[in-house]
């Protein structure tokens, strides 16, 4: 990503600046307050897939802004209405509100698939990805969320394995005229499985077109965490997604050590789907565990 001069910021490098820094201090013991953490490659930020989904655009920003969660993957059909309907005013006004704020539009959510083996459905699909991809680009954003969610039962596995590699390097081609990352979350009952996950990617050829990791139970299958992480770690992108950093079922602190192994520099995206009784309290309490699990990264 390009960072802007230090001796040369603009209002929005500025505000983005001190927020973080006025969240961080809030969530660190003063006796580390400002020590130099030994890793700091990643970034919080937010799925509006449950939390926020359903504020306007303004409340969105506004509500990350204020919590620390300083990036936004909106996904699709939420409240903030960030859809491709929208004319070229609107979608400069939903560039404009993310500029002027210290919040960074990552990117679009979608639900689009291509493992179907219905030509018509899987074509539906590609050609709505695209339509999408020049929102992204409209709106200000880096990238497409995307994913395969299945390998149906009675297709060979292989020929689907195929049809999902070549659809992610069809739209993966468009995106480049759009500057646009195809991120691809590891999703669905099967496809979610880190070695079809591989046989896919072993298909991609479109360099924009990256893996979205997603805290899946089935990541500590087979070889467990470390060993299906390095199978697709090469292809990972500027994203991951993570469920709340407190949940006892998944090693997010090893998580946490690999990724900084990679030097990985990106988003670390909550994406939770149970509701608290205060969103704003939990989206502060998990920036707060954020930071406790990258000052612990060994």
């Amino acid at each position: 990503m390009v960072t802007e001069p230090i001796n040369n910021p603009s209002r929005r490098s500025f505000i983005r600046q001190n927020v973080a820094a006025g969240i961080g201090l809030a969530v660190m013991n003063p006796s580390s307050a400002f020590a130099k953490p030994a890793y700091s490659g990643m970034r919080p930020g937010l799925v509006t897939y449950q939390w926020g989904k359903d504020w306007d655009l303004p409340t969105l920003i506004a509500n990350c802004a204020k919590t620390g969660l300083l990036g936004v993957e909106l996904r699709t059909r939420n409240a903030h209405g960030v859809e491709t309907h929208l004319n070229a005013s609107q979608r400069g006004d939903v560039k404009k509100q993310f500029a002027d704020s210290p919040v960074t539009c990552i990117g679009y959510g979608s639900n689009f698939e291509y493992h179907n083996p219905d030509p018509k459905i899987l074509r539906e699909n590609i050609d709505q990805t695209k339509e999408y991809i020049k929102l992204c680009k409209d709106i200000g954003a880096s990238g497409i969320k995307v994913k395969p969610n299945n390998l149906p039962v009675g297709v060979p596995r292989e020929k689907t394995v195929a049809q999902i590699a070549a659809s992610l390097n069809e739209v993966g081609k468009f995106a480049q005229d759009y500057g646009q990352l195809v991120r691809v979350e590891v999703h669905g009952p099967r496809t979610q499985e880190l070695p079809n996950m591989q046989a896919i990617f072993d298909q991609v050829t479109e360099p924009n077109v990256r893996i979205c990791w997603n805290c899946n139970n089935t990541d500590l299958l087979q070889d467990g965490l470390e060993g299906n992480f390095n199978r697709v770690k090469k292809w990972l992108g500027d994203t991951i997604h993570v469920r709340v950093f407190n949940m006892p079922d998944y090693p997010s602190q090893q998580l946490f050590n690999l990724l900084a192994g990679m030097n990985f520099k990106g988003w670390a995206l909550i994406e939770e789907s149970t509701m608290p009784a205060d969103t704003i309290a939990a989206m502060k309490e998990q920036v707060a565990l954020f930071n406790q699990l990258i000052a612990n990264v060994k």
